[in-house]
C-alpha cells in the first residue's frame, strides 16, 4: 500500500474541488442580479478578487481538512464516513467563508445572504463529496478484491482462532486482512491454527512482532480457557497503534472498551486505537500551547518570587529535574521548583508523605498550592506533557504499579499532564497502593477523554489551588 500517494490523491482532489466550487459560486454571485452575460468575463475572470480567492480559499480548505483529520487513515475510509466528514467540514468551512467574505456583499435583502450561503454549501459539499466518494470507491473495491491488504496477526491458536481465520478467508468479499501468522496464549504441544499460519511467538512478544512485521490489525480469538489472560493481552497491546478486534463471545469481558463493528460475514468487536477525534487532538495541543504561554506570561511575577524564595530558604538549586515516563513509554525530564532538601533521595527513590522531613518549609507551602508545578508549563510547550493527562511517574514505581495493576500501561497511550482527574479526585499518592487506588480515576479519564472533560478538570484544579486543598 502506498499511503503517501493515496493521501496526495485526496489532497489534490480536495484542492481542485474547492477551487471549482469557489469559481462557480463567484460567477453566480457576480451575475445574480444581471441577465446580461456578455460581460461575464469582465466582471468575473478579470476581477482580482476572483484570482485571489482561487489561490487562497482552496488552501484554507486544506488546512481545515487537516485539522478535522480528513487525511488520517486514508485506507480505513468508508463511503458513509467520507460523506459524513465532508458534510461536517463543509458546514464549518462555509460558515467561516460566509462570515469572512459573503456577509459584506451587496444584497437586496437578508434572505439573499441565506441563499448565497446555501448555494456555496451545496456547490462545495456536492462537488467534494462526489469526487471523494469516487476515490474512496476505487480504494474500497481494491480492498474487497484483495488487491490492498492489512497485515494481520491472530492472538490464539486453537478452536476460536481457527474458526475466525476460516470465516475471514472464505468471505466472498475480502475484508482486507492479510494474515501473517499467530501468537499463542497458553503453551501447548500443538496448535490447530498452525495448519494454516506460522506461529510467530508468545502473546507477550506481540509489541515487538507488530513493529518488526508492520502489523496493522490484531484479532484476539482466544478460547474460554484463556479468557483470564484478556486483560494482560489488551494491556500488552495498549502502547501499539494497531486496530484490535475480538470475537463476539468476549464482548462482556471487554465491555466499555469497545464499539461494535462487522467484517462482512465475520462479525468482530473493534477496540478503537483513537482515544479522541483528530480535531480534538489538534485543539488540545493548541490549548496546551496557548494556555501555557498565557500562564507563563501572567504568572511571571509569581515565578520570580517562588524562585527567589526557593533560593533564599534552603541550600541547593532552584529547579529540580527528574526523569519521568511519558507517552508510549518514552522517558522525559520533568522540570519543577525544588521542594526538598538536596540529596533527599540519596537512599534511593522514595515517595513523599504529609510529614515528610525531606520537604523544606517553603516546599510544603508550594505543594499545597501547586507553586512547584509552574515550570512544567515549559515542558508542556516542549510537547512532553499536556495540561491535562495523568501524573507521570518514574520507571521504578511504574514497575511496582504494573505488578498490581497491569492496566496502568493504558495511560501510556496519552501524554502525562500537569493536572489530572486522579489529582483532582485523589491528590498526591504516598505509596504504590495509593497510586493503584488513584489509577481508576486516570483510567476513567482516558475512557471519557474530550476537550470538555479537560476544561472541567482545569476548572476544578484552579479551585483546588485557590482554596489550598492540594494534598
Amino acid at each position: 500500500m502506498n499511503r503517501p500517494l493515496q493521501t496526495i490523491k485526496y489532497i489534490l482532489n480536495d484542492y481542485i474541488s474547492a477551487a471549482l466550487a469557489w469559481a462557480m459560486f463567484f460567477m453566480y454571485r457576480k451575475n445574480a442580479y444581471s441577465t446580461d452575460y456578455s460581460s461575464l468575463r469582465e466582471i468575473t475572470f478579470d476581477d482580482s478578487n476572483f484570482i485571489t480567492g482561487l489561490a487562497i480559499i482552496p488552501l484554507l480548505w486544506l488546512v481545515l481538512y487537516f485539522i478535522m483529520g480528513n487525511y488520517k487513515s486514508v485506507y480505513r475510509k468508508t463511503r458513509v464516513k467520507v460523506i459524513g466528514n465532508t458534510f461536517l467540514s463543509s458546514l464549518i468551512g462555509v460558515m467561516f467563508l460566509f462570515l469572512a467574505v459573503i456577509i459584506d456583499d451587496y444584497v437586496n435583502s437578508t434572505s439573499d445572504l441565506i441563499v448565497y450561503g446555501g448555494i456555496l454549501f451545496i456547490l462545495h459539499f456536492g462537488i467534494t463529496a462526489i469526487s471523494r466518494t469516487i476515490i474512496t470507491s476505487l480504494m474500497v473495491n481494491k480492498i474487497h478484491n484483495g488487491v490492498i491488504g492489512f497485515n494481520t496477526i491472530i492472538i490464539g491458536g486453537n478452536g476460536n482462532a481457527t474458526a475466525i481465520y476460516n470465516d475471514i478467508i472464505n468471505q466472498t468479499i475480502s475484508s482486507g486482512n492479510k494474515f501473517i501468522g499467530f501468537v499463542n496464549v497458553n503453551d501447548a504441544d500443538e496448535y490447530k491454527l498452525a495448519n494454516h499460519l506460522p506461529k510467530l511467538g508468545h502473546y507477550l512478544q506481540t509489541p515487538q512482532i507488530i513493529e518488526e512485521l508492520a502489523i496493522e490489525e490484531v484479532i484476539i480469538a482466544i478460547d474460554p480457557s484463556e479468557h483470564a489472560k484478556i486483560k494482560s493481552i489488551i494491556s500488552a497491546l495498549r502502547n501499539t497503534s494497531v486496530i484490535i478486534k475480538v470475537i463476539p463471545d468476549m464482548y462482556d469481558i471487554v465491555l466499555g472498551m469497545v464499539k461494535m463493528t462487522a467484517i462482512f460475514q465475520a462479525p468482530l468487536i473493534q477496540i478503537s486505537p483513537e482515544i479522541m477525534p483528530y480535531w480534538q487532538v489538534v485543539l488540545k495541543r493548541v490549548m496546551d500551547i496557548s494556555i501555557s504561554l498565557l500562564a507563563i506570561m501572567f504568572l511571571s511575577p509569581l515565578f520570580i518570587f517562588t524562585a527567589a524564595m526557593v533560593y533564599f530558604t534552603s541550600k541547593g538549586p532552584i529547579f529540580y529535574l527528574q526523569e519521568r515516563i511519558g507517552i508510549n513509554g518514552k522517558p522525559f525530564n520533568m522540570l519543577k521548583f525544588r521542594t526538598m532538601y538536596t540529596d533527599a533521595e540519596s537512599a534511593g527513590p522514595q515517595l513523599s508523605s504529609d510529614d515528610d522531613p525531606r520537604i523544606t518549609t517553603f516546599g510544603k507551602i508550594m505543594r499545597k498550592i501547586r507553586l512547584d508545578e509552574i515550570p512544567q508549563f515549559f515542558t508542556v510547550i516542549k510537547g512532553d506533557m499536556s495540561l491535562v493527562g495523568y501524573r507521570p511517574e518514574r520507571q521504578f514505581f511504574i514497575d511496582q504499579i504494573v505488578e498490581k495493576a497491569p492496566q496502568y500501561n493504558m495511560l501510556l497511550k496519552i501524554k502525562p499532564g500537569i493536572t489530572s482527574w486522579g489529582q483532582v479526585k485523589y491528590g498526591y499518592a504516598q505509596n504504590v497502593d495509593e497510586m493503584v487506588d488513584r489509577l481508576k480515576y486516570d483510567i476513567l479519564y482516558i475512557e471519557n477523554m474530550s476537550i470538555s472533560v479537560d476544561i472541567k478538570i482545569m476548572f476544578y484544579t484552579i479551585i483546588i489551588v485557590i482554596t489550598g486543598r492540594g494534598k
